[in-house]
């Protein structure tokens, strides 16, 4: 066949729709944040059934002209796997996927408000501004955009600082599920954790429950925790992590170290090293748990779902990249950040999707 510049006719016509499918890419993103506010797995629930059409349009706040549209998103939200059709004699209707679920308001697992900060008009105008933030010495797009860091920012508009939180409590929620289910040893044994900038405490309260004798604190700082109530074996304590942190048997980093540059990171973890008790003869008996990503892990056989779960990892480092000053690492530079900060050794669990549960020991 005749070459157009080097390739094929049928080439350069995949190469264009690899460019449209990475540049309409982002109505995807659309499609699914429109879906959580309708309220579209919510109401399929709600049915109880296979949902037709019709039915869900009538439960939805959509406008009656909307009924060719609304058939048109569902098409594509089920295309990429967030409903499955079911065919009847004479009509087909929405049912939930996996996926779908984890969107619901009422399931303590939701990741809607994930979805819905990822996708904010905040963050959005920040990544539309990376070109830009390319040519200037700024540390990351938000700056660019907003003058100040995304913490900063967040500490003054109610709305962002509101989506953040109640996005990284459903994550605590679930992750914390997980790991208590996968990586249940990795707690055995041990009589206290403290749970590093822990939030509102929901990874805390999955470990504390999983394990009753385990008393679990939460450090974070006075504005996060000082109204939060603990019980027999979780507790909330004020107190800023780059200063101290208060010692335990096992300290727990849970998505925190992806959000900091290198010395920070060191900083941090010589603080985690310093807090893990030691025995009778001064001895560090105790461990680090990091929850993190851990890029490009050579030890998985190249599958449909390791390239989906590279994929979210190099998109939630373009995350880092555009809104903190972190970064998600590989196992070499996590390494390193452990040897700087004085650890002897680590061990790295890949058994939490795209991300992992690391043990770090003094």
């Amino acid at each position: 066949m005749e070459l157009v510049g080097g390739e094929t006719v049928d080439e350069l016509l995949e190469a264009q729709t690899h460019i449209w499918n990475n540049t309409f890419h982002i109505f995807k993103s659309m499609a699914l944040k429109c879906a959580v506010q309708l309220g579209i797995p919510d109401a399929v629930n709600s049915h109880g059934k296979a949902m037709t059409l019709s039915e869900l349009l009538a439960a939805l706040p959509v406008h009656p002209t909307k009924t060719h549209h609304l058939y048109r998103l569902m098409r594509l939200l089920v295309h990429m796997g967030f409903f499955t059709l079911q065919k009847t004699a004479d009509q087909e209707g929405y049912l939930l996927t996996p996926a779908s679920r984890l969107l619901l308001k009422d399931n303590p697992l939701s990741t809607s408000s994930f979805v819905l900060i990822a996708l904010d008009q905040v963050l959005l105008e920040t990544y539309n501004c990376m070109s830009t933030w390319f040519q200037k010495d700024e540390p990351n797009p938000f700056v660019t955009v907003f003058g100040e860091p995304v913490w900063e920012y967040a500490s003054h508009e109610a709305r962002v600082n509101n989506l953040f939180n109640g996005a990284m409590a459903n994550d605590s929620s679930l992750i914390g599920k997980a790991v208590v289910v996968k990586c249940k040893e990795v707690f055995q044994g041990l009589n206290s954790l403290v749970d590093v900038a822990g939030g509102t405490g929901n990874m805390a309260k999955a470990i504390s429950d999983a394990f009753p004798d385990l008393k679990c604190t939460v450090l974070d700082l006075p504005h996060v925790v000082t109204d939060l109530e603990g019980n027999k074996n979780l507790n909330f304590l004020a107190g800023d992590m780059f200063k101290a942190v208060p010692p335990a048997d096992a300290i727990l980093l849970k998505w925190i170290l992806h959000d900091w540059p290198d010395e920070e990171c060191v900083k941090l973890l010589k603080n985690c090293k310093e807090a893990v008790r030691k025995n009778e003869n001064e001895q560090q008996t105790g461990k680090v748990i990091i929850i993190d990503m851990v890029m490009e892990n050579q030890a998985w056989n190249r599958t449909e779902v390791d390239d989906k779960i590279t994929e979210a990892q190099l998109l939630l480092d373009m995350e880092m990249m555009c809104c903190v000053i972190g970064k998600e690492r590989n196992e070499k530079e996590w390494a390193k950040l452990f040897f700087d900060a004085g650890f002897s050794n680590y061990k790295i669990n890949h058994v939490l999707g795209s991300r992992a549960l690391i043990e770090v020991y003094p």
